[in-house]
């Protein structure tokens, strides 16, 4: 019988850059997290933030030009936490959403299991 890691909850993702939304998908394999759903551009994404079961969203802030306001809003109104991945720093996010945890890219491993435990603690609380 072979023991297999337990999964620790679902992602749906967001990054119009198809090599890194790969690379960032195996780091949350690796981390024993299900990618349920990704999107590389904003309708996509919309549409599936609306119809999509996850426990966090990780979504890039710039997606092919468009800010991705409309997709943190659906899934703020969803009550699901989500991170947001940006290589502009947190005066690259939008306004509204500057209080939100956010990644710098390029990020690691580690930091990124660090995000995504504060995100899903500070959701439970």
């Amino acid at each position: 019988m072979t023991a297999t890691r337990p999964r620790a909850g679902s992602v749906f993702l967001v990054e119009d850059e198809v090599m890194i939304r790969m690379m960032v998908a195996d780091m949350l394999e690796e981390l024993g997290y299900r990618v349920v759903a990704e999107a590389g551009d904003i309708g996509e994404a919309i549409r599936l933030a609306q119809c999509t079961d996850f426990d966090l969203a990780i979504l890039d802030v710039n997606v092919n030009g468009k800010v991705i306001s409309p997709v943190a809003d659906l899934i703020k109104a969803r009550n699901r936490p989500f991170i947001f991945a940006t290589g502009y720093g947190s005066s690259g996010l939008p306004e509204e959403y500057r209080d939100r945890p956010s990644l710098q890219k390029p990020f690691q491993l580690e930091t990124l299991s660090r995000m995504i435990d504060t995100a899903l603690k500070d959701a439970a609380a």
